[in-house]
Protein backbone atom coordinates (compact mmCIF):
# COMPACT_ATOMS: atom_id res chain seq x y z
CA UNK A 1 0.00 0.00 0.00
CA UNK A 2 1.23 3.52 -0.82
CA UNK A 3 2.18 5.34 2.39
CA UNK A 4 1.92 9.03 3.24
CA UNK A 5 5.71 9.33 3.03
CA UNK A 6 5.71 7.78 -0.44
CA UNK A 7 3.10 10.31 -1.63
CA UNK A 8 5.12 13.23 -0.27
CA UNK A 9 8.26 11.93 -1.97
CA UNK A 10 6.35 11.67 -5.25
CA UNK A 11 5.17 15.28 -4.86
CA UNK A 12 8.77 16.43 -4.32
CA UNK A 13 10.09 14.60 -7.37
CA UNK A 14 7.25 15.89 -9.55
CA UNK A 15 8.07 19.45 -8.46
CA UNK A 16 11.50 18.97 -10.03
CA UNK A 17 9.85 17.66 -13.18
CA UNK A 18 7.57 20.71 -13.41
CA UNK A 19 10.54 23.11 -13.22
CA UNK A 20 12.41 21.12 -15.86
CA UNK A 21 9.47 20.96 -18.27
CA UNK A 22 8.93 24.71 -18.03
CA UNK A 23 12.58 25.44 -18.76
CA UNK A 24 12.56 23.00 -21.67
CA UNK A 25 9.45 24.61 -23.19
CA UNK A 26 10.93 28.09 -23.36
CA UNK A 27 14.30 26.81 -24.59
CA UNK A 28 12.53 24.69 -27.22
CA UNK A 29 10.62 27.70 -28.50
CA UNK A 30 13.87 29.63 -28.89
CA UNK A 31 15.41 26.73 -30.83
CA UNK A 32 12.42 26.32 -33.16
CA UNK A 33 13.57 29.24 -35.30
CA UNK A 34 16.78 27.37 -36.23
CA UNK A 35 16.00 23.62 -35.99
CA UNK A 36 13.03 21.37 -36.70
CA UNK A 37 11.52 19.18 -34.01
CA UNK A 38 13.37 16.01 -35.07
CA UNK A 39 16.72 17.82 -34.89
CA UNK A 40 15.89 19.23 -31.46
CA UNK A 41 14.92 15.76 -30.24
CA UNK A 42 18.10 14.20 -31.65
CA UNK A 43 20.46 16.65 -29.96
CA UNK A 44 18.43 16.46 -26.78
CA UNK A 45 18.72 12.66 -26.77
CA UNK A 46 22.44 12.73 -27.58
CA UNK A 47 22.98 15.03 -24.60
CA UNK A 48 21.03 12.57 -22.51
CA UNK A 49 23.11 9.62 -23.71
CA UNK A 50 26.36 11.43 -22.81
CA UNK A 51 25.06 12.30 -19.35
CA UNK A 52 23.70 8.82 -18.69
CA UNK A 53 26.88 7.05 -19.81
CA UNK A 54 28.96 9.35 -17.60
CA UNK A 55 26.73 8.94 -14.54
CA UNK A 56 26.36 5.17 -14.88
CA UNK A 57 30.11 4.75 -15.33
CA UNK A 58 31.02 6.99 -12.37
CA UNK A 59 28.51 5.17 -10.15
CA UNK A 60 29.52 1.75 -11.41
CA UNK A 61 25.89 1.01 -12.15
CA UNK A 62 26.07 -0.73 -15.51
CA UNK A 63 24.77 -3.86 -13.79
CA UNK A 64 21.41 -2.09 -13.38
CA UNK A 65 21.11 -1.52 -17.14
CA UNK A 66 19.55 -4.52 -18.84
CA UNK A 67 17.46 -5.43 -21.86
CA UNK A 68 14.65 -6.70 -19.65
CA UNK A 69 11.16 -5.89 -21.00
CA UNK A 70 12.83 -4.38 -24.07
CA UNK A 71 9.72 -4.71 -26.21
CA UNK A 72 7.69 -2.65 -23.75
CA UNK A 73 10.54 -0.14 -23.42
CA UNK A 74 10.71 0.38 -27.18
CA UNK A 75 6.93 0.82 -27.35
CA UNK A 76 7.12 3.35 -24.52
CA UNK A 77 9.90 5.26 -26.26
CA UNK A 78 8.05 5.37 -29.59
CA UNK A 79 5.03 6.84 -27.81
CA UNK A 80 7.18 9.38 -26.02
CA UNK A 81 9.15 10.29 -29.15
CA UNK A 82 5.90 10.92 -31.02
CA UNK A 83 4.41 12.94 -28.20
CA UNK A 84 7.57 14.98 -27.65
CA UNK A 85 7.85 15.97 -31.31
CA UNK A 86 4.21 17.04 -31.33
CA UNK A 87 4.90 18.96 -28.12
CA UNK A 88 7.86 20.87 -29.53
CA UNK A 89 5.81 21.70 -32.62
CA UNK A 90 2.97 23.01 -30.46
CA UNK A 91 5.31 25.03 -28.22
CA UNK A 92 6.59 26.86 -31.31
CA UNK A 93 3.07 27.46 -32.69
CA UNK A 94 0.73 28.50 -29.84
CA UNK A 95 1.04 30.08 -26.34
CA UNK A 96 2.89 27.80 -23.92
CA UNK A 97 0.11 27.97 -21.33
CA UNK A 98 -2.31 26.71 -23.98
CA UNK A 99 0.05 23.86 -24.87
CA UNK A 100 0.19 22.78 -21.25
CA UNK A 101 -3.57 23.12 -20.84
CA UNK A 102 -4.24 20.77 -23.74
CA UNK A 103 -1.44 18.45 -22.69
CA UNK A 104 -3.09 18.12 -19.30
CA UNK A 105 -5.88 16.04 -20.77
CA UNK A 106 -3.37 13.19 -20.41
CA UNK A 107 -4.49 12.40 -16.82
CA UNK A 108 -7.94 11.60 -18.21
CA UNK A 109 -6.34 9.09 -20.57
CA UNK A 110 -4.23 7.75 -17.70
CA UNK A 111 -7.38 7.17 -15.68
CA UNK A 112 -8.76 5.14 -18.57
CA UNK A 113 -5.55 3.17 -19.16
CA UNK A 114 -4.37 2.57 -15.58
CA UNK A 115 -7.06 0.03 -14.57
CA UNK A 116 -6.47 -1.88 -17.83
CA UNK A 117 -2.66 -1.83 -17.86
CA UNK A 118 -1.66 -1.37 -14.22
CA UNK A 119 -4.62 -2.84 -12.37
CA UNK A 120 -4.93 0.33 -10.27
CA UNK A 121 -8.21 0.99 -8.49
CA UNK A 122 -10.34 3.90 -9.69
CA UNK A 123 -11.56 5.62 -6.51
CA UNK A 124 -14.26 8.27 -6.25
CA UNK A 125 -11.75 10.93 -5.17
CA UNK A 126 -9.45 10.18 -8.11
CA UNK A 127 -12.36 10.54 -10.53
CA UNK A 128 -13.41 13.79 -8.82
CA UNK A 129 -9.86 15.17 -9.03
CA UNK A 130 -9.57 14.31 -12.71
CA UNK A 131 -13.02 15.76 -13.36
CA UNK A 132 -12.08 19.06 -11.72
CA UNK A 133 -8.87 19.09 -13.74
CA UNK A 134 -10.83 18.60 -16.94
CA UNK A 135 -13.25 21.41 -16.04
CA UNK A 136 -10.29 23.68 -15.37
CA UNK A 137 -8.79 22.83 -18.75
CA UNK A 138 -12.08 23.66 -20.49
CA UNK A 139 -12.08 27.02 -18.70
CA UNK A 140 -8.57 27.73 -19.96
CA UNK A 141 -9.02 26.59 -23.56
CA UNK A 142 -12.70 27.62 -24.00
CA UNK A 143 -13.57 25.35 -26.96
CA UNK A 144 -15.13 27.28 -29.82
CA UNK A 145 -13.52 30.59 -28.82
CA UNK A 146 -10.54 29.98 -31.11
CA UNK A 147 -9.81 28.22 -34.37
CA UNK A 148 -8.54 24.64 -34.47
CA UNK A 149 -4.96 25.29 -35.60
CA UNK A 150 -2.27 22.65 -36.28
CA UNK A 151 -0.59 23.67 -33.03
CA UNK A 152 -3.77 23.04 -31.04
CA UNK A 153 -4.24 19.63 -32.71
CA UNK A 154 -0.60 18.71 -32.02
CA UNK A 155 -0.92 19.67 -28.35
CA UNK A 156 -4.12 17.64 -27.97
CA UNK A 157 -2.60 14.57 -29.65
CA UNK A 158 0.61 14.70 -27.63
CA UNK A 159 -1.50 14.26 -24.48
CA UNK A 160 -2.57 10.79 -25.62
CA UNK A 161 1.02 9.80 -26.41
CA UNK A 162 2.18 11.07 -23.01
CA UNK A 163 -0.56 9.12 -21.23
CA UNK A 164 0.66 5.93 -22.92
CA UNK A 165 4.21 6.84 -21.87
CA UNK A 166 3.15 7.44 -18.27
CA UNK A 167 1.24 4.18 -17.93
CA UNK A 168 3.96 2.04 -19.54
CA UNK A 169 6.61 3.74 -17.39
CA UNK A 170 4.68 2.81 -14.27
CA UNK A 171 4.43 -0.77 -15.53
CA UNK A 172 8.17 -0.89 -16.23
CA UNK A 173 9.12 0.39 -12.76
CA UNK A 174 7.79 -2.87 -11.31
CA UNK A 175 10.75 -4.88 -12.57
CA UNK A 176 13.10 -2.52 -14.47
CA UNK A 177 15.46 -0.01 -12.83
CA UNK A 178 15.02 3.73 -13.38
CA UNK A 179 18.54 3.93 -14.82
CA UNK A 180 17.74 1.26 -17.38
CA UNK A 181 14.48 2.94 -18.43
CA UNK A 182 16.09 6.36 -18.93
CA UNK A 183 19.25 4.98 -20.57
CA UNK A 184 17.33 3.07 -23.22
CA UNK A 185 14.98 6.03 -23.71
CA UNK A 186 17.88 8.30 -24.65
CA UNK A 187 19.53 5.67 -26.88
CA UNK A 188 16.43 4.60 -28.82
CA UNK A 189 15.19 8.16 -29.25
CA UNK A 190 18.59 9.24 -30.58
CA UNK A 191 18.30 6.57 -33.26
CA UNK A 192 14.72 7.57 -34.08
CA UNK A 193 15.70 11.24 -34.23
CA UNK A 194 18.60 10.59 -36.58
CA UNK A 195 16.36 8.55 -38.89
CA UNK A 196 13.49 11.07 -38.93
CA UNK A 197 15.68 14.17 -38.99
CA UNK A 198 18.31 12.95 -41.43
CA UNK A 199 16.26 11.09 -44.02
CA UNK A 200 16.57 14.09 -46.38
CA UNK A 201 20.34 14.36 -45.75
CA UNK A 202 19.82 17.88 -44.39
CA UNK A 203 20.58 17.76 -40.67
CA UNK A 204 21.39 21.04 -38.90
CA UNK A 205 24.49 21.11 -36.69
CA UNK A 206 24.66 23.13 -33.46
CA UNK A 207 26.00 26.67 -33.60
CA UNK A 208 27.47 28.88 -30.90
CA UNK A 209 23.97 30.28 -30.34
CA UNK A 210 22.01 27.03 -30.34
CA UNK A 211 24.46 24.71 -28.53
CA UNK A 212 23.81 26.08 -25.00
CA UNK A 213 20.06 25.83 -25.54
CA UNK A 214 20.34 22.29 -26.90
CA UNK A 215 22.37 21.24 -23.86
CA UNK A 216 19.81 22.91 -21.59
CA UNK A 217 16.94 21.10 -23.32
CA UNK A 218 18.82 17.81 -23.07
CA UNK A 219 19.62 18.22 -19.37
CA UNK A 220 16.11 19.39 -18.47
CA UNK A 221 14.49 16.62 -20.48
CA UNK A 222 16.63 13.96 -18.84
CA UNK A 223 16.15 15.32 -15.32
CA UNK A 224 12.41 15.71 -15.85
CA UNK A 225 12.03 12.07 -16.85
CA UNK A 226 14.21 10.93 -13.98
CA UNK A 227 11.90 12.87 -11.65
CA UNK A 228 8.74 11.44 -13.23
CA UNK A 229 10.06 7.89 -13.25
CA UNK A 230 11.17 8.17 -9.61
CA UNK A 231 7.83 9.69 -8.59
CA UNK A 232 5.99 6.82 -10.28
CA UNK A 233 8.04 4.34 -8.28
CA UNK A 234 6.63 5.88 -5.09
CA UNK A 235 2.98 6.45 -6.00
CA UNK A 236 0.30 5.36 -8.51
CA UNK A 237 0.06 7.11 -11.88
CA UNK A 238 -3.34 8.57 -10.98
CA UNK A 239 -1.69 10.35 -8.03
CA UNK A 240 1.52 11.48 -9.73
CA UNK A 241 0.08 12.88 -12.96
CA UNK A 242 -2.30 15.51 -11.47
CA UNK A 243 0.63 17.15 -9.64
CA UNK A 244 1.94 18.18 -13.03
CA UNK A 245 -1.05 20.54 -13.36
CA UNK A 246 0.96 23.22 -11.52
CA UNK A 247 2.80 23.87 -14.78
CA UNK A 248 -0.26 25.65 -16.14
CA UNK A 249 -0.39 28.82 -13.98
CA UNK A 250 3.41 28.98 -13.92
CA UNK A 251 3.54 28.80 -17.72
CA UNK A 252 0.93 31.56 -17.98
CA UNK A 253 2.90 33.81 -15.64
CA UNK A 254 6.26 33.15 -17.32
CA UNK A 255 4.67 33.66 -20.74
CA UNK A 256 3.53 37.13 -19.71
CA UNK A 257 6.88 38.06 -18.16
CA UNK A 258 9.30 36.63 -20.74
CA UNK A 259 7.41 35.84 -23.97
CA UNK A 260 5.02 38.80 -24.27
CA UNK A 261 2.03 36.46 -24.22
CA UNK A 262 -1.29 38.01 -23.16
CA UNK A 263 -2.54 37.09 -19.71
CA UNK A 264 -6.04 35.64 -19.71
CA UNK A 265 -8.14 35.70 -16.53
CA UNK A 266 -9.72 32.44 -17.68
CA UNK A 267 -6.29 30.85 -17.29
CA UNK A 268 -6.18 31.96 -13.66
CA UNK A 269 -9.74 30.75 -13.00
CA UNK A 270 -9.03 27.41 -14.62
CA UNK A 271 -5.82 27.06 -12.64
CA UNK A 272 -7.73 27.54 -9.37
CA UNK A 273 -10.09 24.69 -10.29
CA UNK A 274 -7.12 22.51 -11.31
CA UNK A 275 -5.36 23.23 -8.03
CA UNK A 276 -8.53 22.22 -6.19
CA UNK A 277 -8.47 18.89 -7.97
CA UNK A 278 -4.83 18.40 -7.01
CA UNK A 279 -5.51 19.17 -3.36
CA UNK A 280 -8.47 16.78 -3.22
CA UNK A 281 -6.45 13.99 -4.82
CA UNK A 282 -3.32 14.41 -2.69
CA UNK A 283 -5.22 14.84 0.60
CA UNK A 284 -7.28 11.76 -0.16
CA UNK A 285 -4.19 9.66 -0.93
CA UNK A 286 -2.24 10.87 2.13
CA UNK A 287 -5.08 10.53 4.64
CA UNK A 288 -4.19 7.81 7.17
CA UNK A 289 -6.22 4.65 6.71
CA UNK A 290 -8.12 3.45 9.75
CA UNK A 291 -8.00 -0.29 10.09
CA UNK A 292 -11.34 -2.01 10.43
CA UNK A 293 -11.94 -3.45 13.88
Amino acid sequence: MTTRQDILRAVLWMSGAVASFLTMAFAGRALSTSLDTFEIMTWRSLTGVAIMVTLITLRGSWGKVSTRRMGLQIGRNIAHFTGQNLWFFAVASIPIAQVFALEFTSPLWVLVLSPLVLGERLTTMRVLAAGLGFIGILMVTRPGAQELSPGVIAAACCAIAFAVTMVTTKRLTRDVSTLSIIFWMTVTQTVMGLICGGYDLDFALPTAQTLPLLVLVGCCGLFAHFCVTTALSFAPATVVVPIDFTRLPLAALLGVLFASEPFDLWVLAGAVVIFAGNVINIRSETRPRVAAS
